[in-house]
């Protein structure tokens, strides 16, 4: 007979099992469906799923009971399927694991996005119906997970305590990319979780690993629990409308053990995960014997701290002008880039738009910028899902305040037809004419889940119609009166396994009517020449994308886990273990070497600033100029 899983954690780390949903989806059922439901629908296909992971390695296996609560189901008309569905799913997960596995309840917050603001009472209602149901069938344990609020949190353990004296684990969900929660913060969650009754508490979902790691090393002191994760396989990527995920089972087992090292003991996977990563990190933490639970080691936490270092921000003391010194606004219809291309070198420069409403560190990286005479400050449109200021209104300050000129970024995601036109219209007005069509990430892996993707247009069909405003006929085929002016940009992904593949789509995507491209950011000299030869027929320039690395943390999360970008080998071999300033020099100086190889090929730059630290971006700028011999 097994031990209980509170004694199991005392003697050995366990590994949890990988994605439900998106597993399915994976395999062909489609997406608007309660997935829960299968467990009385497709029963089979269940099972198979838990046995594969079983068979994987996993040994705490979790119910497919997520969103099988009264609010979740009543979206599909299933509330009155409630208990049915949930104890279905514990007779699913008992059929396809082992005697020698356990088997949690699986319990997702209520209270996430369109329903934040319904009633106490119901939600209790709906967690103790929920819990009940699968206490009843015979669950080893609960599992609350993909939790946002701490008192939401509360409320259910307390629902779960009051149930079973059967072990909890409580789950945050990982908010961020690239930062963390505050540590302080976390590590107060956390106690007073301990104090509730939760047994194991942890993260999972809406992260890879890189940024579940971030969250443990921002933890300040010991948690007294054992920790569970269960990262996301990267950030999800849509291509010709299907998601697909980067971090394979490879670089889950490299930080399997990273994770056991942090005092996890339950060691699993959520979005984007399978059997075969469940299976790498099985294999990995085999023959791992635990130490005493830790969190927030000193290394990480000090590694985490010294990325966070700003740089100088441009101003009279380093002799660049402030944001609020440049007033010059570009001449009327001056040269596109495009133009310019043709001439010259040019450079473009990527600068993300900030979180929140300070826009001071924004500015004044523009300013620096243009001071160092880059051509363009391009901004993404929510890059990643992640919700960010309208680039469209700091596009349009840039242009009046630096004297810049703005290149925005324009997603599918998030705008429909009505929508895209008016904002294009609106671009149009500010005299802001360079634009750069894009898919963008799906609205459900950031940090909105609930919120929409609206797709309405692809990309090619983006690029078209934009193209079409500047014949002066509107999306509807209405006349506009007058003719935009739109310069539209499309992008493209050369970090693929055939090259010759993309560039037909890119062949698309000109024919669409693009005018420029720009590329994802390439760290391989080599390949930098292969993507010179495979796109040198195209009758528009390319912008070759150049991102200088700021840590060896970040150049593993880049590569494993950011859809469409790649690095080699021997560049993540010169960043391994480098944080801070010296992790940003080097940073800089393999960018330098990229663009050495670059230069010769490509009269277009596009350098991309990673956490805003704009300095490195002018550093590169004048690199150009100066090997270019501008000035």
């Amino acid at each position: 007979m097994k031990p209980d899983l509170r004694e199991a954690l005392k003697q050995r780390i366990l590994t949890g099992d990988g994605a439900m949903g998106t597993y399915l989806y994976q395999m062909g059922f489609p997406v608007g469906v309660s997935y829960e439901e299968f467990n009385i629908l497709r029963p089979d296909v269940i099972e198979n799923i838990h046995r594969r992971y079983y068979e994987a390695g996993a040994r705490v296996i979790e119910t497919n009971t997520f969103s099988a609560n009264l609010e979740k189901l009543s979206k599909y008309g299933l509330e009155g399927d409630m208990e049915a569905i949930n104890r279905a799913g514990v007779r699913a997960a008992r059929a396809g694991a082992g005697a020698d596995a356990y088997v949690v309840g699986a319990v997702g917050s209520i209270r996430d996005g369109k329903l934040k603001n319904l009633r106490t009472v119901k939600v209790t209602e709906a967690y103790e119906r929920q819990m009940h149901a699968l206490l009843d069938e015979g669950v080893d344990g609960i599992l609350l997970e993909t939790f946002y609020d701490l008192e939401e949190m509360r409320l259910a353990l307390r629902i779960a305590r009051a149930a079973t004296d059967l072990p909890v684990i409580c789950q945050f969900a990982v908010e961020d990319v690239g930062r963390t929660q505050e540590g302080n913060g976390m590590k107060s969650a956390f106690d007073t979780l301990q104090q509730d009754g939760a047994d194991v508490v942890g993260f999972n979902c809406r992260s890879g690993p890189t940024g579940i790691m971030r969250a443990i090393d921002s933890i300040e002191g010991t948690v007294g629990l054992p920790l569970s994760v269960y990262p996301n396989a990267g950030i999800p990527d849509y291509i010709d409308g299907k998601y697909s995920y980067s971090a394979g089972p490879e670089y889950f087992a490299e930080t399997a053990r990273r994770f056991a090292d942090r005092g996890a003991r339950i060691i699993g996977g959520c979005c984007g995960t399978t059997p075969e990563h469940i299976a790498a990190m099985a294999a990995a933490l085999n023959g791992y014997v635990p130490q005493a639970p830790q969190a927030g080691q000193a290394a990480g936490a000090a590694a985490e701290q010294a990325e966070r270092i700003e740089v100088k921000p441009a101003g009279k003391e380093s002799g660049q002008p402030s944001a609020a010194d440049v007033k010059e606004k570009p001449a009327d219809r001056e040269p596109t880039i495009v133009d310019l291309v043709k001439q010259r070198h040019t450079v473009i420069v990527e600068l993300d738009p900030p979180r929140d409403l300070d826009i001071r560190k924004f500015m004044d990286g523009a300013a620096a910028l243009k001071a160092a005479k880059a051509d363009a400050v391009t901004m993404a449109d929510n890059s990643l899902a992640v919700t960010r200021m309208s680039n469209i209104a700091l596009a349009a300050l840039v242009q009046e305040r630096v004297g810049i000129r703005p290149l925005v970024h324009i997603a599918c995601r998030d705008r429909n037809l009505i929508g895209t036109q008016s904002h294009m219209m609106g671009l149009d007005a500010l005299d802001i004419d360079h634009v750069l069509a894009v898919t963008g990430d799906p609205a459900r892996f950031g940090d909105l889940p609930d919120s929409s993707s609206v797709y309405d247009l692809t990309s090619f069909e983006m690029i078209r119609m934009i193209k079409q405003l500047n014949e002066g006929t509107a999306f509807s085929g209405k006349p506009l009166k007058q003719k935009a002016n739109f310069v539209v940009g499309a992008a493209f992904n050369p970090n693929v396994k055939h090259l010759d593949k993309a560039v037909q789509r890119l062949e698309r995507k000109i024919k669409s009517g693009a005018d420029y491209i720009m590329t994802q950011p390439v760290y391989d000299p080599a390949l930098i020449v292969r993507v010179a030869e495979a796109t040198a027929h195209l009758s528009v320039p390319v912008f070759i994308g150049i991102m200088p690395l700021a840590s060896g943390r970040n150049a593993e999360y880049l590569h494993n886990e950011v859809p469409g970008i790649q690095l080699s080998d021997e560049v993540r071999r010169r960043m391994a273990g480098l944080e801070g300033e010296a992790g940003r020099a080097e940073g800089v100086q393999i960018a330098k070497e990229l663009l050495d190889a670059a230069l010769p090929h490509f009269k277009g730059i596009y350098l991309i600033t990673p956490f805003m630290f704009y300095d490195m971006g002018v550093q590169l700028t004048q690199y150009v100029w100066q090997k270019t011999e501008r000035f």
